[in-house]
Protein backbone atom coordinates (compact mmCIF):
# COMPACT_ATOMS: atom_id res chain seq x y z
CA UNK A 1 0.00 0.00 0.00
CA UNK A 2 2.83 2.33 1.04
CA UNK A 3 4.89 1.20 -2.07
CA UNK A 4 1.66 2.23 -4.28
CA UNK A 5 1.46 5.58 -2.71
CA UNK A 6 5.17 6.31 -3.05
CA UNK A 7 4.75 5.36 -6.67
CA UNK A 8 1.99 7.86 -6.88
CA UNK A 9 3.69 10.45 -5.49
CA UNK A 10 6.44 10.32 -7.84
CA UNK A 11 3.90 10.09 -10.88
CA UNK A 12 2.76 13.08 -9.48
CA UNK A 13 5.96 15.01 -9.09
CA UNK A 14 7.15 13.68 -12.37
CA UNK A 15 4.26 15.22 -13.94
CA UNK A 16 4.37 18.72 -12.20
CA UNK A 17 8.00 18.98 -13.45
CA UNK A 18 7.37 17.86 -17.02
CA UNK A 19 4.18 20.32 -17.07
CA UNK A 20 6.98 22.76 -14.97
CA UNK A 21 9.66 22.17 -17.76
CA UNK A 22 7.03 22.41 -20.57
CA UNK A 23 5.62 26.12 -19.18
CA UNK A 24 9.13 27.32 -18.63
CA UNK A 25 10.63 26.22 -21.81
CA UNK A 26 7.92 27.54 -24.36
CA UNK A 27 8.09 30.46 -21.83
CA UNK A 28 11.95 31.11 -22.94
CA UNK A 29 11.09 30.34 -26.45
CA UNK A 30 8.35 33.37 -26.04
CA UNK A 31 10.62 35.43 -24.38
CA UNK A 32 13.50 34.54 -27.18
CA UNK A 33 11.75 34.14 -30.25
CA UNK A 34 8.15 35.89 -30.06
CA UNK A 35 7.97 39.36 -31.71
CA UNK A 36 8.41 42.06 -29.69
CA UNK A 37 9.07 44.80 -31.82
CA UNK A 38 7.12 47.05 -33.40
CA UNK A 39 3.61 45.31 -33.03
CA UNK A 40 1.61 47.61 -34.61
CA UNK A 41 3.84 49.40 -37.67
CA UNK A 42 4.60 48.57 -40.69
CA UNK A 43 7.60 51.04 -41.22
CA UNK A 44 11.27 50.50 -39.84
CA UNK A 45 12.14 53.52 -37.19
CA UNK A 46 15.68 54.75 -36.24
CA UNK A 47 17.59 54.28 -32.86
CA UNK A 48 19.85 56.52 -32.22
CA UNK A 49 22.19 55.47 -29.05
CA UNK A 50 24.20 58.68 -28.16
CA UNK A 51 27.86 58.54 -27.49
CA UNK A 52 28.10 57.64 -23.34
CA UNK A 53 24.69 56.26 -23.18
CA UNK A 54 24.05 53.23 -20.45
CA UNK A 55 21.86 50.04 -20.90
CA UNK A 56 19.11 52.33 -18.75
CA UNK A 57 18.94 54.99 -21.56
CA UNK A 58 18.39 52.20 -24.03
CA UNK A 59 15.57 50.25 -22.25
CA UNK A 60 13.65 53.21 -21.33
CA UNK A 61 13.99 54.88 -24.92
CA UNK A 62 12.66 51.56 -26.54
CA UNK A 63 9.69 51.14 -24.47
CA UNK A 64 9.21 55.29 -24.20
CA UNK A 65 9.29 55.12 -27.90
CA UNK A 66 6.79 52.37 -28.27
CA UNK A 67 9.54 50.10 -30.44
CA UNK A 68 9.37 47.31 -27.73
CA UNK A 69 5.77 45.96 -25.83
CA UNK A 70 7.28 43.75 -23.31
CA UNK A 71 10.25 45.42 -21.77
CA UNK A 72 10.59 42.87 -18.85
CA UNK A 73 11.38 40.22 -21.63
CA UNK A 74 13.65 42.45 -23.49
CA UNK A 75 15.64 43.24 -19.92
CA UNK A 76 15.57 39.18 -19.49
CA UNK A 77 17.29 38.84 -22.84
CA UNK A 78 19.47 41.77 -22.65
CA UNK A 79 20.58 39.94 -19.20
CA UNK A 80 21.56 36.50 -20.95
CA UNK A 81 23.40 37.99 -23.66
CA UNK A 82 25.64 40.59 -21.34
CA UNK A 83 24.17 43.77 -23.54
CA UNK A 84 23.65 45.84 -20.17
CA UNK A 85 27.54 45.70 -20.55
CA UNK A 86 28.31 46.62 -24.32
CA UNK A 87 25.93 49.14 -25.12
CA UNK A 88 27.02 50.56 -28.44
CA UNK A 89 26.41 54.17 -29.51
CA UNK A 90 25.15 54.65 -33.26
CA UNK A 91 22.12 54.70 -35.24
CA UNK A 92 20.15 51.48 -35.61
CA UNK A 93 17.35 50.41 -37.89
CA UNK A 94 14.55 49.21 -35.68
CA UNK A 95 12.41 46.49 -38.37
CA UNK A 96 9.29 45.15 -37.78
CA UNK A 97 8.26 42.26 -35.54
CA UNK A 98 11.93 41.57 -35.11
CA UNK A 99 12.38 38.73 -31.67
CA UNK A 100 14.17 39.89 -28.55
CA UNK A 101 17.24 38.15 -30.02
CA UNK A 102 17.76 39.75 -33.37
CA UNK A 103 17.18 43.49 -31.28
CA UNK A 104 19.25 43.07 -28.55
CA UNK A 105 21.73 40.85 -30.99
CA UNK A 106 21.41 43.70 -33.76
CA UNK A 107 22.22 46.70 -30.19
CA UNK A 108 25.09 44.41 -28.93
CA UNK A 109 27.06 44.13 -32.67
CA UNK A 110 27.10 47.80 -33.15
CA UNK A 111 25.95 47.50 -36.68
CA UNK A 112 24.78 50.56 -37.40
CA UNK A 113 23.01 52.32 -40.41
CA UNK A 114 25.24 54.91 -41.83
CA UNK A 115 23.83 58.42 -42.77
CA UNK A 116 23.74 60.52 -45.60
CA UNK A 117 25.48 64.11 -44.76
CA UNK A 118 25.02 66.50 -47.85
CA UNK A 119 26.49 70.57 -48.10
CA UNK A 120 25.78 72.72 -50.86
CA UNK A 121 25.06 76.39 -51.29
CA UNK A 122 27.33 77.36 -48.30
CA UNK A 123 28.50 80.40 -48.21
CA UNK A 124 30.41 80.79 -44.92
CA UNK A 125 31.82 78.83 -42.20
CA UNK A 126 28.67 78.89 -40.10
CA UNK A 127 26.51 77.73 -42.92
CA UNK A 128 29.17 74.74 -43.14
CA UNK A 129 29.15 73.74 -39.67
CA UNK A 130 25.19 73.73 -39.88
CA UNK A 131 24.80 71.83 -42.89
CA UNK A 132 27.98 69.39 -42.13
CA UNK A 133 26.54 68.15 -38.86
CA UNK A 134 22.45 67.96 -39.60
CA UNK A 135 22.49 64.71 -39.73
CA UNK A 136 24.77 63.86 -37.31
CA UNK A 137 25.31 63.50 -32.66
CA UNK A 138 28.26 66.05 -33.49
CA UNK A 139 27.11 70.10 -32.30
CA UNK A 140 27.28 72.07 -34.79
CA UNK A 141 29.05 74.83 -32.83
CA UNK A 142 31.82 72.33 -31.75
CA UNK A 143 32.45 71.40 -35.19
CA UNK A 144 32.39 75.62 -36.14
CA UNK A 145 34.90 76.51 -33.36
CA UNK A 146 37.20 73.53 -34.79
CA UNK A 147 37.03 74.74 -37.78
CA UNK A 148 37.88 78.19 -36.74
CA UNK A 149 41.13 76.95 -34.65
CA UNK A 150 43.88 78.38 -36.61
CA UNK A 151 45.82 75.46 -34.45
CA UNK A 152 43.96 72.24 -35.28
CA UNK A 153 43.48 73.12 -39.33
CA UNK A 154 47.14 73.79 -39.58
CA UNK A 155 47.70 70.03 -38.95
CA UNK A 156 45.66 69.80 -42.66
CA UNK A 157 48.12 72.62 -43.91
CA UNK A 158 45.42 75.21 -44.26
CA UNK A 159 44.50 78.22 -42.34
CA UNK A 160 41.49 80.28 -41.73
CA UNK A 161 41.23 81.90 -44.96
CA UNK A 162 41.62 78.83 -46.88
CA UNK A 163 40.42 75.94 -44.84
CA UNK A 164 37.03 76.34 -46.64
CA UNK A 165 38.88 74.89 -49.79
CA UNK A 166 39.34 71.64 -47.97
CA UNK A 167 35.42 70.78 -47.93
CA UNK A 168 34.09 69.37 -51.45
CA UNK A 169 30.43 69.80 -51.61
CA UNK A 170 28.99 66.20 -52.41
CA UNK A 171 26.53 63.39 -50.56
CA UNK A 172 28.56 61.36 -48.00
CA UNK A 173 27.61 58.18 -45.69
CA UNK A 174 29.24 58.71 -42.50
CA UNK A 175 28.38 57.27 -38.72
CA UNK A 176 25.86 59.39 -36.76
CA UNK A 177 27.97 59.29 -33.85
CA UNK A 178 31.08 60.36 -35.65
CA UNK A 179 33.40 62.28 -33.61
CA UNK A 180 34.05 65.77 -35.28
CA UNK A 181 37.77 64.78 -35.44
CA UNK A 182 36.83 61.58 -37.53
CA UNK A 183 34.81 64.21 -39.88
CA UNK A 184 37.61 66.40 -40.46
CA UNK A 185 39.92 63.58 -40.96
CA UNK A 186 37.42 62.05 -43.46
CA UNK A 187 36.74 65.29 -45.54
CA UNK A 188 40.68 65.55 -45.44
CA UNK A 189 40.56 62.13 -47.49
CA UNK A 190 37.62 63.31 -49.74
CA UNK A 191 39.94 66.75 -50.49
CA UNK A 192 42.79 64.43 -51.26
CA UNK A 193 40.53 62.20 -53.41
CA UNK A 194 39.00 64.62 -55.71
CA UNK A 195 42.78 66.51 -56.05
CA UNK A 196 43.77 63.83 -58.65
CA UNK A 197 47.09 63.75 -60.84
CA UNK A 198 45.04 65.09 -63.70
CA UNK A 199 43.42 67.84 -61.92
CA UNK A 200 46.74 68.70 -59.98
CA UNK A 201 48.34 69.18 -63.52
CA UNK A 202 45.68 70.92 -64.84
CA UNK A 203 46.64 73.31 -61.36
CA UNK A 204 50.31 73.61 -62.50
CA UNK A 205 49.98 74.51 -65.83
CA UNK A 206 47.85 77.53 -65.16
CA UNK A 207 49.76 78.39 -62.36
CA UNK A 208 47.52 78.08 -59.73
CA UNK A 209 47.87 75.91 -56.58
CA UNK A 210 45.05 73.53 -55.23
CA UNK A 211 43.82 76.54 -53.14
CA UNK A 212 43.84 78.78 -55.05
CA UNK A 213 41.79 77.12 -58.10
CA UNK A 214 39.49 76.83 -55.00
CA UNK A 215 39.26 80.63 -54.54
CA UNK A 216 38.82 81.65 -58.04
CA UNK A 217 36.32 78.51 -58.63
CA UNK A 218 34.39 80.18 -55.28
CA UNK A 219 34.26 83.70 -57.33
CA UNK A 220 33.17 82.02 -60.77
CA UNK A 221 30.40 80.00 -58.84
CA UNK A 222 28.86 83.49 -57.24
CA UNK A 223 29.49 85.17 -60.30
CA UNK A 224 26.95 82.48 -62.21
CA UNK A 225 24.65 79.44 -61.36
CA UNK A 226 24.46 78.52 -65.12
CA UNK A 227 26.87 75.82 -65.32
CA UNK A 228 27.84 75.75 -68.90
CA UNK A 229 28.66 79.61 -69.01
CA UNK A 230 31.25 79.09 -65.54
CA UNK A 231 34.59 78.09 -68.10
CA UNK A 232 34.32 81.05 -70.02
CA UNK A 233 34.03 83.09 -66.87
CA UNK A 234 36.47 81.46 -65.75
CA UNK A 235 38.60 82.43 -68.69
CA UNK A 236 38.43 86.18 -67.99
CA UNK A 237 39.52 86.00 -64.72
CA UNK A 238 42.65 83.87 -65.32
CA UNK A 239 43.60 86.01 -68.45
CA UNK A 240 43.11 89.00 -65.89
CA UNK A 241 45.38 87.25 -63.85
CA UNK A 242 47.64 86.94 -66.37
CA UNK A 243 47.92 90.62 -67.37
CA UNK A 244 47.93 91.73 -63.30
CA UNK A 245 44.67 93.35 -63.63
CA UNK A 246 42.04 93.45 -60.67
CA UNK A 247 39.62 90.66 -61.08
CA UNK A 248 37.11 93.87 -59.94
CA UNK A 249 34.50 90.91 -58.95
CA UNK A 250 31.55 92.19 -56.99
CA UNK A 251 30.88 88.98 -55.53
CA UNK A 252 34.10 89.76 -53.37
CA UNK A 253 33.06 93.04 -52.19
CA UNK A 254 29.97 91.57 -50.87
CA UNK A 255 31.84 88.94 -49.29
CA UNK A 256 33.52 91.58 -47.86
CA UNK A 257 31.05 93.85 -47.18
CA UNK A 258 29.49 90.73 -45.34
CA UNK A 259 26.13 91.27 -46.66
CA UNK A 260 24.43 89.07 -48.85
CA UNK A 261 21.03 90.69 -49.70
CA UNK A 262 23.11 93.26 -51.61
CA UNK A 263 21.38 93.01 -55.33
CA UNK A 264 23.78 95.86 -56.65
CA UNK A 265 27.14 97.09 -55.59
CA UNK A 266 28.10 101.13 -55.98
CA UNK A 267 31.09 102.84 -55.91
CA UNK A 268 31.03 103.48 -52.68
CA UNK A 269 31.15 99.76 -51.96
CA UNK A 270 34.23 99.68 -53.80
CA UNK A 271 35.94 102.06 -51.63
CA UNK A 272 35.55 99.10 -48.50
CA UNK A 273 39.48 98.23 -47.08
CA UNK A 274 39.34 94.49 -47.10
CA UNK A 275 42.16 91.99 -48.59
CA UNK A 276 38.67 90.85 -50.37
CA UNK A 277 38.29 93.52 -52.08
CA UNK A 278 39.26 92.78 -55.69
CA UNK A 279 38.57 96.41 -57.21
CA UNK A 280 41.72 97.40 -54.66
CA UNK A 281 44.01 94.73 -54.67
CA UNK A 282 45.14 92.70 -57.97
CA UNK A 283 45.40 88.84 -57.82
CA UNK A 284 43.08 86.50 -55.83
CA UNK A 285 41.81 87.15 -52.97
CA UNK A 286 43.51 85.38 -49.53
CA UNK A 287 40.60 82.66 -49.73
CA UNK A 288 37.02 81.34 -50.99
CA UNK A 289 34.01 83.59 -50.93
CA UNK A 290 31.93 80.21 -50.30
CA UNK A 291 32.39 76.90 -50.71
CA UNK A 292 33.09 76.07 -54.48
CA UNK A 293 31.24 73.20 -55.78
CA UNK A 294 32.68 70.55 -58.26
CA UNK A 295 31.48 72.13 -61.32
CA UNK A 296 32.85 75.05 -60.32
CA UNK A 297 36.02 73.14 -59.81
CA UNK A 298 36.61 72.16 -62.86
CA UNK A 299 35.15 74.95 -64.40
CA UNK A 300 38.68 76.66 -63.38
CA UNK A 301 40.25 73.51 -64.21
CA UNK A 302 38.96 73.40 -67.93
CA UNK A 303 38.64 77.29 -68.28
CA UNK A 304 37.63 78.48 -71.60
CA UNK A 305 40.91 79.46 -74.03
CA UNK A 306 39.66 83.18 -74.93
CA UNK A 307 40.92 86.98 -75.38
CA UNK A 308 37.75 87.98 -73.61
CA UNK A 309 39.12 90.41 -70.11
CA UNK A 310 35.23 91.85 -69.44
CA UNK A 311 31.90 90.31 -68.75
CA UNK A 312 28.58 91.73 -67.63
CA UNK A 313 25.04 90.46 -66.90
CA UNK A 314 22.36 90.17 -70.00
CA UNK A 315 19.80 92.67 -69.48
CA UNK A 316 17.24 90.24 -70.32
CA UNK A 317 17.96 89.14 -66.24
CA UNK A 318 18.03 85.29 -67.90
CA UNK A 319 21.33 84.84 -65.43
CA UNK A 320 23.71 84.76 -67.98
CA UNK A 321 26.13 86.87 -69.08
CA UNK A 322 27.41 89.27 -71.77
CA UNK A 323 31.23 89.08 -72.46
CA UNK A 324 33.40 91.88 -74.45
CA UNK A 325 37.30 92.07 -75.14
CA UNK A 326 37.53 95.96 -75.10
CA UNK A 327 36.64 98.03 -72.26
CA UNK A 328 34.44 100.02 -74.77
CA UNK A 329 32.35 97.13 -75.47
CA UNK A 330 32.11 96.26 -72.11
CA UNK A 331 30.82 99.92 -71.08
CA UNK A 332 28.04 99.36 -74.04
CA UNK A 333 27.03 95.87 -72.38
CA UNK A 334 27.26 97.25 -68.97
CA UNK A 335 24.96 100.34 -69.88
CA UNK A 336 22.18 98.42 -71.37
CA UNK A 337 22.43 96.07 -67.81
CA UNK A 338 22.13 99.46 -65.85
CA UNK A 339 19.15 100.33 -67.75
CA UNK A 340 17.47 97.21 -67.13
CA UNK A 341 17.89 97.55 -63.52
CA UNK A 342 16.87 101.30 -63.30
CA UNK A 343 13.45 100.05 -65.16
CA UNK A 344 12.90 97.00 -62.81
CA UNK A 345 13.79 99.26 -59.60
CA UNK A 346 16.51 97.82 -58.11
CA UNK A 347 18.64 100.01 -56.52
Amino acid sequence: MLADKKKKLLLVLIIAFSVLGISMTFYFYQVFFSPNVLLESEQPVALRIPSNANYKYVANKLYEDQIISDAVSFGFVAKVLDYQELVKPGLYTIKPDMTNLELVRLLRSGDQTPVRITFNNVRTKEDLAEKITANLEIDSTQFLNMIQDSVYIRKFDFDEETIMSMFIPNTYEVWWNTSPEALFDRMYREYNDFWTDARKEKAKQMGLSQKEVSTLASIVQAESQKSDERPRIAGVYLNRLRLNMPLQADPTLVFALGDFSLKRVLNIHKETESPYNTYKYAGLPPGPINLPDINSLDAVLNAEDHKYLYFCAKEDFSGYHAFATSLAQHNANARRYQAALNQARIF
